[in-house]
């Protein structure tokens, strides 16, 4: 990992660089104005941030294009300063569905090429307008695609020069090896994108993916918003784990910059999400302290482990399905 005044940077395996930590945009239907998020993303350029992770299926990349062009009109920074990430959502998983996928991105951000495109979740959907289809039972309606095949239209993508670097999210070690060991295959996933934090840290699939040079990217890393649709409110509220909060005291830091630090620390890239002002800056503040072996030693000995984001259980592949 390489450090310079203000931020880190992770080198993937295409040679490409990573900031390690990134703003997330995900913003449930109705949560965030649009007005409020072109502000959010605006300012993070402001306070320092380079990357930000994006979605189609997050239905804001027009706002988000916005302010990044904004930002690059008025010379805070150029485009080649901005690492964006997107995501091919589940109902475009069929080869020939990706390159229209990866183009309605480009669309509404109004970018000629995106520098990070990951598969959203290795859960083909049924193609269609509805990005979520369900059976009358409620059912989520599957469909069958070979995601090897899926892979191999996101390289002719990358050889198109529509994308700089492409990868995965939410895929777990087998899944992810099932790429790696593809015959002919091109290029290696950059990196693979999961819930990670404290209550979930992931050590297994950290280890799977470094000793196949793959970047680990850490979603929810200071838990979730907790959206009661898919997160299970019983679960335990990570910014009030007393463990955590004891090492924030000791280093005059905050539960959230606490979790951060010690997931960057790990060789972990970092995408909390917020769009409130001061968060967002508070969220950036964690590259002047490092957090000492022995309070490193005591996040990991926290015993609760919470997984917040648990979705498409029944779909017969779910990545949450296997260890790791």
């Amino acid at each position: 990992m390489a450090q310079n005044d203000t931020v880190m940077v992770l080198k993937m395996n295409d040679g490409s660089r990573m900031p390690a930590v990134g703003l997330g945009t995900f913003a449930p239907n109705g949560s965030v104005q649009k007005r409020d998020c072109v502000k959010a993303i605006k300012y993070a350029i402001e306070v320092g941030y380079r990357h930000f992770d994006g979605a189609f299926f997050y239905g804001n990349e027009n706002e988000v294009g916005e302010a990044i062009r904004e930002k690059i009109k008025d010379g805070t920074v150029k485009r080649e300063d901005i690492f964006y990430t997107g995501k091919l959502w589940c109902t475009y998983l069929r080869p020939e569905l990706v390159r229209k996928g990866l183009e309605e991105s480009l669309k509404s951000l109004q970018f000629d090429y995106i520098d990070l495109f990951i598969i959203h979740w290795p859960v083909p959907l049924q193609p269609g307008d509805d990005l979520a289809p369900k059976k009358e039972s409620g059912e989520m309606i599957y469909d069958n695609v070979n995601l090897l095949a899926t892979w191999e239209a996101l390289e002719a993508c990358k050889d198109a020069g529509l994308v700089k670097s492409i990868g995965v999210s939410n895929f777990n070690a087998r899944q992810l090896g099932k790429i790696l060991n593809k015959t002919g295959l091109k290029y290696k996933p950059v990196c693979n994108q999961v819930e990670c934090h404290p209550y979930l840290k992931q050590e297994k699939l950290l280890e799977f993916c470094k000793s196949k040079d793959i970047v680990l990217v850490a979603y929810s890393p200071i838990g979730s918003s907790r959206d009661p649709k898919w997160v299970d409110q019983s679960t335990p509220f990570l910014l009030k784990d007393p463990q955590l909060i004891s090492v924030a005291k000791k280093y005059g830091k905050t539960v959230a910059q606490i979790a951060i630090r010690y997931l960057l620390q790990r060789g972990i890239a970092v995408i909390p999400k917020s769009f409130n002002l001061g968060r967002i800056k508070e969220n950036f503040q964690v590259f002047d302290f490092t957090i000492a072996e022995e309070d490193m030693k005591l996040i990991n000995s926290i015993p609760i482990k919470t997984r917040y984001v648990n979705v498409f259980t029944d779909y017969p592949d779910c990545p949450f399905l296997d260890e790791y």
